[in-house]
């Protein structure tokens, strides 16, 4: 457990916080195509692209905001077009230039698979900064909502390491 500590505190927590700096820079570096490949590194980063016809709109939970609609365009690229409040809220897009970030799309798949198969590289979602007529506007990518626990799980673990010993230290004692 202590040693689950330390690699949490000495191995983790500093990569989480390079990779949470690379990320808080992205938005100010310059736009690039919209990656085919899933690529974290481009997380938050100015991006454009082509959406081709035909496309279809979907939608996805978005929390507070409602549902977000999302189009998959023919040649696979996701957009997120905007935000809705209305449940069988629709628009018809037939796609063309699109600009905004780079994010992760939606993951449908279920906790028992992830479990059982090897992880597979979340896909990549262009998150419009400009909204479809008729949706509200997405909101910005925001690094405050990535993530970064490993200083409170190096705690965890040093806590239940402290705590096995008070047990180990208490049934010993019993025993005598």
């Amino acid at each position: 457990m202590v040693a689950l500590g330390l690699w949490q505190l000495l191995d983790r927590l500093p990569a989480k916080e390079a990779y949470l700096a690379q990320l808080a820079a992205n938005p100010a570096r310059p736009a690039v195509a919209f990656p085919r490949a899933p690529d974290d590194r481009l997380l938050f980063r100015r991006t454009y692209a082509d959406c081709r016809p035909p496309v279809a709109v979907a939608r996805a939970g978005a929390g507070k905001a409602g549902f977000r609609l999302i189009a998959t365009c023919a040649d696979g690229i996701r957009v997120q077009l905007g935000t809705t409040r209305d449940p069988l809220g629709m628009v018809a897009w037939e796609g063309g230039r699109v600009t905004g970030w780079v994010s992760h799309a939606p993951d449908a798949t279920p906790l028992i698979a992830r479990l059982v198969a090897a992880p597979a590289p979340q896909a990549m979602l262009l998150v419009a900064d400009r909204p479809v007529a008729g949706l509200a506007p997405n909101t910005r990518p925001d690094i405050g909502l990535v993530p970064n626990n490993h200083l409170a799980y190096a705690v965890q673990w040093f806590l239940f390491a402290g705590i096995a010993a008070i047990i180990y230290v208490l049934a010993a004692r019993r025993r005598r």
